[in-house]
């Protein structure tokens, strides 16, 4: 007489939905999801996701959050995933559980007690959070856009801050704002330029006493030049375009203490500001430092093998920001949109490849180039970074194409084709009947 068994689906938990888990969870949620092969649950801290790299976008009010964000519950629904709101706070390897912390609602009741979420497979794709190094007075006086909220937080100091401008120029009083901004890479430059695009359009709403002539922005780096990661070609234009537009750019200007209205530097000069953006150096999140025994960088990231497993725990994954991924070459996986999505990418395959009994593959980067935005003046960037033996200058109304591709790509991967098509006509028809600027 034969006996039935029931083989239960493997559970496979995906914290953090980033670019990269967020597609993670889409593809397997097609592929095992929907055919009761495995249960796929996504575990956020956010009901919402969106893209990181339009946070600039949402800070400087150029981006409508509420527009572009993908709701959890709905992708998942759509995708056979499963979603958990929650704070991942603790690890346990022994058991193979995730510990969630109480979910409080905004007035401090408990809404969730303590629970834990079983695992087969964890892939961590938590991404980064600014790094402040340490230096004293920057959390208490800087901003930091790692979030939408933070970004919208920042957007309403921004307006608040216009409309005193607005104001105070009206009266005949010969007022300016002050912003400053310390990082020199992407997000520092690519604020900076929305900033006098922002400002550039106030007149259309009812605030004619204020434009990008009445804006200090400051841009300071700590290193020779801004943009290191990208070709000095690159950097030498952007500078070059932000000067034209009024940003003073600051290289090797080190920030040794923060203070309410100024920041200090190593040689005791006082840089002015009234509202001041922190946008140097990344890490992951502070808890995954040695989470469970596991093997971390001195930032927190995660340190992975070649096949994107962690180095003391075949069972769990790290992608995107929060890895530390070694390449040949004594080289490392850069913190990138593009390295989380080609992780994503792999670790599906990899899983496929585990199920099927074969041999896991080897995760090699790829750089495809960096593209850099400065709003509606202008699109700078790089193409076919490992492609070629050098890298393809772009520039104009065709980095700025390559540059929107960029998301449709993203979107491509959450969506497919034929929503992406829908949601890229809605954007169209919004520019055409939203305000050019979020002014609430």
């Amino acid at each position: 007489m034969t006996q039935n068994t029931t083989t239960q689906p493997e559970n496979i938990v995906i914290i953090g939905g980033g670019a990269g888990g967020l597609e993670l969870a889409t593809r397997l949620g097609k592929k095992l999801g929907r055919r009761k092969q495995a249960r796929i649950t996504l575990i956020d801290r956010n009901n919402t996701h969106l893209w990181k790299p339009l946070l600039h976008e949402v800070a400087a009010g150029s981006l409508d959050a509420g527009v572009d964000e993908v709701n959890y519950r709905g992708q998942a629904r759509r995708n056979g995933f499963h979603f958990t709101l929650g704070t991942v706070c603790d690890l346990d390897r022994e058991k193979r559980e995730v510990i969630l912390a109480p979910l409080v609602d905004s007035e401090g009741t408990t809404v969730l007690k303590e629970r834990r979420v079983p695992y087969d497979q964890l892939v961590f794709s938590l991404g980064s959070v600014t790094n402040d190094f340490g230096i004293p007075g920057i959390k208490e006086h800087c901003m930091v856009l790692d979030a939408p909220a933070q970004a919208e937080r920042f957007h309403q100091h921004l307006l608040n801050a216009f409309l005193r401008l607005d104001r105070a120029r009206a009266q005949g009083l010969d007022e300016r704002l002050k912003l400053v901004i310390v990082g020199g890479g992407a997000t520092g430059v690519e604020l900076s330029a929305e900033l006098y695009n922002a400002a550039s359009v106030l007149k259309d709403y009812d605030l004619g006493h204020v434009g990008p002539d009445h804006l200090d922005v400051t841009l300071v780096e700590a290193g020779p030049r801004i943009l290191p990661a990208l070709p000095d070609r690159i950097s030498q234009t952007v500078t070059h375009e932000l000067g034209q537009l009024g940003v003073t750019v600051r290289t090797q200007t080190k920030v040794v203490k923060g203070h309410e209205g100024a920041l200090e530097t190593d040689d005791g000069e006082r840089i002015e500001g009234s509202i001041m953006v922190w946008a140097a150096g990344v890490r992951a999140p502070s808890f995954l430092k040695d989470l469970a025994g596991l093997e971390t960088t001195r930032n927190n990231l995660m340190l992975v093998s070649a096949t994107l497993q962690t180095t003391r725990d075949d069972r769990i994954w790290a992608i995107g920001d929060c890895s530390a991924c070694p390449q040949p070459g004594d080289r490392w996986v850069p913190p990138r949109a593009q390295s989380a999505h080609q992780m994503a990418s792999h670790v599906y395959k990899n899983m496929l490849r585990q199920r099927q009994q074969k041999p896991l593959l080897e995760y090699r980067y790829k750089d495809h180039g960096s593209l850099i935005s400065l709003s509606r003046f202008s699109t700078v960037g790089s193409l076919m970074g490992n492609l070629t033996r050098g890298s393809m200058m772009i520039e104009g109304r065709i980095a700025r194409m390559v540059y929107i591709s960029l998301y449709r790509q993203h979107q491509v991967a959450l969506h497919g084709v034929a929503r992406t098509a829908l949601l890229t006509v809605i954007d169209r028809l919004n520019h055409a009947i939203r305000p050019r600027l979020k002014l609430h």
